[in-house]
């Protein structure tokens, strides 16, 4: 997979990551949390995101990565309107974690004013290495959040259906350095569900693209703007499927046209 910074210098991760959100519970019921982080590992993932808001998700994946927790990149949030409850949910974090963790995100931007300065601290003193703010629709204060220079990544929803963050974000998101982290390229798996056949992916063929959770997740990654995008999974052989997406040759503008088109069934 292709590489890309998580910021304005230092760390670079594949372009395909794992989100944790109902996937990995679910693959928990059945004991197979495991074999999908195992699967993720083997095949070249190392971004994984997480959040006390995902149930057991954080505690799931810290068990799955085991022995392997320095392979990983590990994402996970903050996500509490009291300071007292956010130290504890960073201090959990670091505990399961191996008391490090690479991107510590404020999660919807829940209280952010109080727990950035936690998170400042947190990173001086090298328990984190990165900040990050989420937030499942693109609104203004992000920008608010992004300018204050004390952030290095921004996690935002992007599918062809949802395309605000062309307007602003990313184009901040370039100017300032930051990391862009795409959560729902599959519409919360909304776009999965459309009936999409071999000949109307056979343009993309030549692009690598065989399926259309690859042309979905190719289309987002086409944007050199874009880090690292996280579908989550409760199924090992999606993650081959997955990974097969994140290495060039790129999507054009045609193409990505074309997906767009695909995706709103015009």
């Amino acid at each position: 997979m292709e590489r890309r910074r998580l910021g304005v210098e230092g760390m670079e991760v594949p372009v395909i990551g794992l989100g944790t959100w109902r996937r990995l519970e679910a693959a928990a019921t059945g004991g197979g949390h495991v074999a999908v982080v195992t699967r993720a590992l083997d095949a070249g993932v190392r971004f994984f995101d997480s959040s006390p808001m995902y149930g057991r998700a954080e505690e799931l994946l810290a068990e799955a990565l085991g022995d392997r927790r320095g392979e990983a990149v590990v994402a996970t949030k903050i996500w509490t309107a009291s300071p007292v409850e956010g130290r504890r949910q960073l201090d959990r974090a670091l505990r399961l974690y191996g008391g490090h963790v690479e991107l510590m995100q404020i999660h919807n931007l829940v209280a952010w004013r109080e727990h950035l300065p936690l998170l400042l601290a947190a990173r001086e003193e090298g328990r984190i290495d990165r900040i990050g703010a989420t937030h499942y629709a693109v609104v203004r204060e992000l920008q608010t959040v992004m300018r204050t220079g004390g952030i290095d990544a921004v996690q935002i929803p992007y599918n062809p259906r949802q395309r605000e963050a062309e307007q602003r974000i990313l184009p901040l998101a370039a100017d300032l350095g930051l990391g862009v982290v795409v959560m729902r390229p599959f519409g919360e798996g909304e776009l999965l569900d459309l009936d999409i056949g071999e000949a109307q992916l056979a343009p993309l063929y030549p692009f690598g693209v065989r399926t259309w959770a690859q042309a979905l997740l190719k289309w987002g990654l086409s944007d050199p703007r874009c880090t690292v995008a996280i579908p989550a999974t409760s199924r090992p052989p999606r993650i081959d499927e997955n990974v097969a997406a994140g290495d060039w040759p790129w999507f054009g503008p045609d193409e990505r046209e074309l997906v767009h088109r695909l995706a709103l069934g015009t």
